[in-house]
């Protein structure tokens, strides 16, 4: 369906103010309860207002092939609304319709986007409420205070291993020959454990645990002569934030935090820890570190050549982390916030990456 003049300039003033096609896509959704358009119009639009200063139809009398008839977007759209999962080849076979067409009314025509499924950890009975509440709380504080949730300070660790992963379904070798190439990984490869800790403005890190293991003595001596002492310098009022890692747990590591950040803490915490939240369990979709920063990390790290050796691999990962700007963590908090809400309204279930 096209969509209409307001419509379009509402999202080239959208992108104006964000500058993020997905956080258009999104509020576009929420707002006129339709799919959004592609990343494509939304983008051509804005250069064309940029350039043109308008966002009007400029083809007038042009010619080509002859449009899809309604008819045959109606014999599409039934078809994928009966069997989603049906491939376009399939239904090229049964519509007797060839499959650029098909991909051209699923896309153009229907809005309709292919969808890979997405491996999410398994809640237990109890975690939703634990979730909904966490987010309907925090939530209840950001209404008296703007600045809370950037004054969170989100950590974890990662680990990252010298020769990584590889991704090979978005490995592809051109020629006219198989060249029969291959890639050898070593099991159990030497590796580096990361600790990182991200606020909207900065992040702080990359930091580097010597040995294979991180356990409570060596993250509390962590906290206590690196992290802290950063913030301590910098001044102002933060929320730290950790999941419930077993280091995260150590009795030694959570008397600390009651003893020096009373009320100012998130993480698992027993009956009697001074936290401002307790952290849910089984939420990556709600730390800054798991949905966004190792994902981003990693794919820079593991672009071949992989790295050789484990200077190289430290090397790429500092990098890597000093390459992510303000701007991207502002689009990051903004991120959060829509998570934040979403898993209340859903009443704690997974978030769905839209």
């Amino acid at each position: 369906m096209a969509l209409t003049p307001q419509q379009r300039s509402w999202c080239v003033l959208e992108f104006g103010k964000v500058k993020s096609v997905v956080t258009v896509q999104r509020a576009f959704r929420r707002t006129f309860h339709m799919n959004p358009p592609t990343n494509k119009s939304i983008l051509k639009w804005y250069n064309d207002f940029v350039e043109k200063g308008c966002i009007c139809n400029q083809r007038k009398g042009h010619s080509g092939r002859p449009s899809v008839s309604v008819e045959v977007v109606n014999r599409v759209r039934e078809t994928f609304l009966r069997s989603p999962k049906k491939s376009t080849r399939r239904a090229s076979r049964e519509l007797q319709i060839p499959t650029s067409t098909v991909k051209k009314i699923l896309r153009t025509r229907l809005r309709f986007r292919p969808y890979k499924l997405q491996l999410v950890q398994k809640l237990q009975p109890q975690d939703k409420v634990t979730r909904s509440e966490f987010c309907t709380n925090l939530q209840a504080l950001m209404e008296n205070d703007d600045n809370l949730l950037s004054s969170i300070i989100f950590s974890d660790e990662a680990t990252f291993n010298l020769h990584g992963r590889v991704n090979r379904h978005n490995v592809r070798i051109w020629g006219s020959e198989n060249p029969r190439a291959t890639l050898e990984i070593e099991r159990d490869s030497p590796k580096l454990n990361v600790f990182c800790a991200i606020s909207e403005r900065t992040v702080y890190g990359p930091f580097f645990f010597e040995g294979q293991t991180v356990n409570g003595q060596r993250y509390l001596q962590m906290l206590m002569n690196w992290l802290f002492p950063q913030l301590a310098a910098e001044g102002g009022h933060y929320l730290f934030q950790q999941d419930g890692a077993p280091p995260h747990w150590h009795l030694a590591v959570r008397t600390y935090l009651n003893e020096h950040l009373p009320n100012r803490w998130i993480g698992r915490a027993g009956p009697n820890d001074q936290v401002l939240f307790k952290w849910p369990p089984r939420s990556p979709d709600l730390t800054v570190c798991d949905f966004f920063l190792w994902g981003y990390v990693k794919d820079i790290v593991y672009r071949p050549p992989l790295p050789a050796t484990l200077d190289d691999l430290q090397e790429r990962i500092t990098g890597a982390i000093n390459s992510i700007t303000v701007d991207i963590l502002h689009r990051v908090w903004y991120e959060l916030d829509y998570r934040i809400d979403v898993c209340r309204a859903t009443g704690g279930a997974h978030i769905e990456c839209l």
